[in-house]
């Protein structure tokens, strides 16, 4: 259900753009693809320190570490099957490392009524990232805890419990060498802006206040069992072979790779081949012409005899046969 809402909100953005050029980047798209040829795809990475109130916060983290590792590569395919790049590289990072070494700093941000983490890192440390992997940017996707205003409906739809609830949420950027963001999820470039969480981790338990006809609705957290079953949920990728993606991550990569575009507005001319000149045509060799035979006239062949004249008989014409009307029904 929530996939086909996904879709259904991917499918409305891209029609509401349809006719015109959108461009979802902070700078123009033909700068942005001057400037990146070839992009680097870090590691997903984890905060740890962020807001993630689970009490088992450790079989958390480590649960959507391994998670990372297993779908990661999905979203590297996504973006060569856009046609943007001429090159999409995954990069062979530790990601616990990255993220200690980018000195990755957070900030809770309230732009446009989206609540969301940012993160921002030290420009020497993405100057040296590009230089080890010879690539023009850096997409670096982050997972993080966050507590935010929502409201959860019971199974009926009838009724509903708001407040604050605790999700897991992920953000990504595309930065050059010199930590200029060129483009950012959320993104605020969109008509209708749509920043879904990634997992909430509490829910409002309907079913045990109905039960125990209780007046209040108590709030609980999910198991840890049941985190994993949601992350381990897949469906078969279509880019990549014999592989499976987590259905989780498919609807997230689906939703940032459709605000990037696709294809690249100008593609470099390629050189035509010189056209080849041909050879000259060999000399005709010359045409003997046989002499014409002689015909000699065919002997006149005796006239036939005479045949009698055949006398003409008159052409009896019969009359119409009469045409019986048949009544009409």
């Amino acid at each position: 259900m929530r996939r086909a809402v996904n879709m259904v909100l991917i499918g409305f953005v891209m029609l509401t753009g349809f006719g015109c050029a959108q461009n979802y980047y902070n700078v123009p798209k033909d700068t942005y693809e001057k400037k990146v040829r070839v992009l680097g795809v870090a590691p997903i990475l984890v905060d740890a320190e962020s807001d993630i109130r689970h009490p088992e916060k450790g079989a958390v983290v480590s649960l959507l570490k391994e998670a990372n590792r297993k779908n990661e590569k999905e979203l590297v395919a996504l973006l060569k099957d856009t046609g943007s790049y001429f090159s999409v590289r995954l990069l062979d990072e530790d990601a616990d490392q990255l993220f200690t070494g980018l000195g990755a700093r957070r900030e809770r941000r309230d732009d446009g009524g989206v609540i969301y983490n940012k993160y921002f890192y030290r420009p020497e440390a993405l100057q040296g990232l590009g230089d080890r992997h010879k690539v023009d940017a850096v997409m670096i996707v982050t997972a993080s805890g966050l507590t935010r205003q929502d409201k959860f409906y019971s199974s009926n739809l009838l009724s509903y419990l708001g407040g604050e609830y605790n999700f897991l949420t992920f953000s990504a950027q595309v930065l050059d060498r010199d930590g200029t963001v060129l483009w950012e999820y959320p993104n605020f470039r969109q008509r209708i802006i749509s920043y879904p969480a990634f997992m909430a981790l509490q829910y409002p338990d309907f079913d045990e206040a109905k039960a125990n006809a209780a007046n209040e609705v108590e709030v609980k957290f999910k198991t840890v069992a049941g985190i994993g079953r949601a992350l381990a949920k897949s469906e078969e990728s279509h880019l990549q072979p014999k592989a499976s993606v987590s259905t989780l991550y498919r609807d997230l990569f689906d939703a940032m790779v459709s605000l990037m575009g696709s294809g690249r507005l100008s593609e470099p001319a390629k050189e035509k081949p010189a056209p080849s000149v041909a050879a000259p045509p060999a000399p005709a060799a010359p045409v003997v012409v046989a002499p014409t035979p002689v015909v000699q006239p065919p002997a006149a062949a005796s006239a036939p005899a005479p045949v009698a004249p055949v006398a003409e008989q008159p052409l009896t014409i019969a009359p119409p046969a009469t045409i019986q009307e048949l009544p009409v029904k």
